[in-house]
């Protein structure tokens, strides 16, 4: 049997719209990503790759194919069925934070914690990703990057097994961009989350485990990393 894929995923196809408008942007995907691995996902801008994270996170419905994560086969769940997996078994960091503007640093994670069985501890949790004493800010009083680091503390508070990330540094800085993806490796090495991190940016395929290159909706090449970079290392984000 070999390790035991935690996410895996059979020829997966996605289309949109018909017959003038009809476009096919996942033309059978199939990959698999184990326990703990951080994994990238690179491709131009409407090669798939997002559409492809949004079919594993149960955002958007497949076509045909089949996703499974620890074993859980979510093609063909009801709409129920889907709030449920992605409560139970799913983080997700965007690239634009979508926190909720009026709620502190503190009461926009706790919207995630109520949802979890077995929450991380918040304390710890915003001890982790320094943010401790912004905790009761709003997110207009934050920069950036603490707006992201917030949106982290938000998907990991349910502690969940597997980790979305849509271009999580396309809105930061260089500088801040490392310091986000420091922290998403040490979550990984200290949580054993497994990530998939969709991104545009190069840089980051060095420091991940694994690698998919997407592009025109097919895998165009995958391989894992024998030697990673730290983070803290990354040049040229």
């Amino acid at each position: 049997m070999g390790i035991h894929m935690y996410l895996e995923v059979k020829d997966v196809k996605k289309s949109y719209g018909k017959d003038d408008s009809y476009i096919q942007v996942l033309k059978g995907i199939s990959t698999g990503v184990k326990q703990g691995q951080m994994c990238a996902i690179l491709g131009s801008s409407g090669s798939g790759k997002s559409t492809l994270l949004n079919c594993i996170g149960g955002l958007d419905t497949m076509d045909s194919g089949s996703v499974k994560v620890d074993g859980q086969e979510i093609f063909g769940l009801k709409p129920a069925q889907l709030a449920d997996y992605r409560r139970d078994h799913l983080g997700f960091i965007f690239q634009f934070y979508n926190l909720v503007p009026n709620l502190t640093v503190r009461e926009n994670i706790q919207v995630c914690e109520y949802l979890s069985k077995h929450p991380l501890g918040m304390d710890e949790l915003l001890e982790t990703l320094g943010m401790t004493q912004h905790q009761n800010k709003f997110p207009f009083q934050l920069s950036g990057g603490q707006q992201q680091r917030c949106a982290i503390a938000r998907a990991l508070i349910k502690n969940p097994k597997l980790l979305l990330c849509d271009e999580p540094t396309g809105a930061l800085d260089s500088k801040t961009s490392k310091d986000i993806l420091v922290l998403l490796e040490e979550i990984n090495q200290r949580y054993g989350t497994t990530m998939l991190i969709v991104t545009h940016n190069h840089a980051i395929k060095s420091m991940v485990h694994k690698v998919l290159i997407v592009k025109d909706g097919q895998i165009r090449n995958e391989y894992e990393n024998d030697t990673r970079v730290p983070a803290a290392e990354l040049e040229d984000l």
